[in-house]
């Protein structure tokens, strides 16, 4: 079965890249604004994947209507003006992605992360010339949990959905990679809470590192990976 899967599509926060420290600082900084005291890293964490709405609430659990609204666009310029200061790779990713690109084999990135965002974030990584596709949360009208993001970006790299790998961290991930037609794995090393159940998610496949991704590509690739360590 893994031998059919020709391309690999990533979600971004907490799958390919570590945005945590940018995003939990950015959350903060505004905190700091307010005269409140910093959170603890090892609470923001879990909520970086959901975006800046939750980040907020988690920040600032009392805000509502226009007030809230005031602190998200906030935080936004805030983590713009921060955006990869401190967000890298995942550890053992640039082995993965150099193993997927001496083999040919695409990978793109699928985000519900803003274009506005995702564009300069990966252009200051040097991944933007990299990524076969990065399709971002207004790129369509619809957004993961739906699949037409999915659909969209398979139909960019040229390769069928029932033969990509799309990999995420959150259950909306693996709920638009199903409906996709695609084969679907979590990355347990991203940004799950304790409250998480992945397995009731129903995917294919939960890796614990990004080098158990190559397995799911194609079965040389692994060994290329071994060969390169």
């Amino acid at each position: 079965m893994r031998r059919d899967h020709d391309a690999l599509l990533l979600d971004l926060d907490g799958t390919l890249l570590d945005t945590a420290p940018d995003m939990g600082g950015a959350l903060n900084r505004l905190r700091a604004e307010h005269g409140l005291e910093p959170l603890p890293f090892a609470t923001i964490r879990p909520v970086v994947s959901h975006g800046a709405m939750r980040l907020v609430s988690l920040g600032f659990p009392e805000a509502s209507g226009a007030a809230f609204e005031t602190l998200r666009l906030r935080f936004l310029e805030i983590y713009a003006e921060h955006l990869a200061e401190g967000t890298r790779l995942f550890d053992g990713f640039e082995l993965v992605l150099e193993s997927l690109e001496t083999r040919g084999l695409p990978w793109g990135i699928v985000t519900n992360k803003p274009g506005w965002l995702t564009d300069p974030l990966l252009a200051a990584l040097g991944l933007d010339r990299r990524a076969a596709c990065a399709v971002s949360g207004d790129t369509l009208a619809e957004r993961k949990p739906h699949p037409l993001p999915l659909l969209h970006a398979a139909g960019l790299i040229g390769v069928p959905p029932e033969h990509c790998v799309y990999v995420g961290d959150a259950e909306r991930d693996i709920q638009a990679g199903r409906a996709a037609g695609m084969t679907t794995v979590v990355a347990s090393y991203g940004y799950l809470s304790p409250q998480d159940d992945p397995v009731s998610w129903q995917p294919h496949g939960i890796v614990a590192t990004p080098q158990e991704l190559l397995d799911w590509v194609a079965a040389d690739t692994a060994q290329d990976t071994r060969a390169l360590a």
